[in-house]
């Protein structure tokens, strides 16, 4: 199987992030990581063992980055909407550097899932509802959609901009249309240990309620009572979701 580790230098935070791409063929996966993750953890975390055979059959390529989340959503010195801010320059490498690259990968503009665990969730949502001409999937595992969370103090444009919760309540006309027919996103989650205490079980509900509300394509996916907030269970829940997509 093809890995290959890329640097790619963001002229807004100034810096290099890292990209790890996996496979050969197939349609492009961007993972985002958990709170605070790095590019090599879904490798660490047997995320790419359980998918392995869609990587070796060429039914799917994976690109896992880093994330920006310490100096962000999760740095505990900022208000609430100096960290969406600063999350405004993660998008910008993501938009200007990584999926760029992916397209060079994959021989030209394609369409790119996108997927992540926890707070990777949460991005993936994010990036495919304000993005969802780049990224009309995404696969999100336990995630918390309301980004006030994290923290506290003034909450403006930024927050607003970057809080699913806050946004997807309000679009109404033509927008909510092209997204109707445009996005389709993945809701799962277990009901065992931990999705109650972060609160990912009652988000990932509500969230589900919120879409329907708006007649936006999803599912919602709610596994047992003994499925935990644990890698584990995003290992079986992603070997048994992506195959449909790829």
């Amino acid at each position: 199987m093809r890995r290959e580790h890329k640097s790619l230098f963001s002229p807004a935070i100034g810096e290099y992030g890292g990209l790890i791409a996996y496979g050969h063929y197939g349609r492009p996966l961007l993972v985002f990581p958990s709170q605070e993750g790095r590019s090599s953890d879904y490798e660490e975390r047997g995320m790419i063992e359980s998918i392995r055979w869609l990587l070796d059959g060429g039914r799917v390529k994976v690109y896992c980055v880093d994330s920006f989340d310490s100096q962000s959503w999760h740095d505990p010195g900022l208000p609430l909407e100096e960290r969406a801010r600063r999350h405004a320059l993660y998008e910008s490498w993501i938009f200007e550097q990584v999926v760029p690259w992916i397209h060079h990968d994959c021989g030209g503009p394609t369409e790119i899932m996108a997927t992540g665990c926890s707070f990777g969730a949460f991005h993936a949502a994010n990036f495919a509802l304000k993005r969802a001409d780049l990224f009309p999937l995404a696969i999100c595992h336990s995630g918390v959609y309301n980004v006030g969370v994290v923290g506290g103090g003034e909450r403006g444009e930024a927050v607003y901009f970057n809080n699913p919760m806050d946004y997807v309540s309000h679009l109404h006309g033509d927008h909510l249309e092209w997204l109707r027919g445009q996005v389709n996103l993945v809701l799962v989650c277990g009901q065992g240990q931990w999705e109650d205490t972060t609160g990912a079980l009652e988000s990932t509900t509500r969230f589900a309620g919120l879409l329907a509300e708006k007649g936006i394509r999803h599912e919602l996916d709610l596994w047992g009572h003994d499925v935990p907030h644990d890698w584990p269970s995003w290992r079986a829940q992603l070997a048994h979701h992506l195959p449909r997509f790829c």
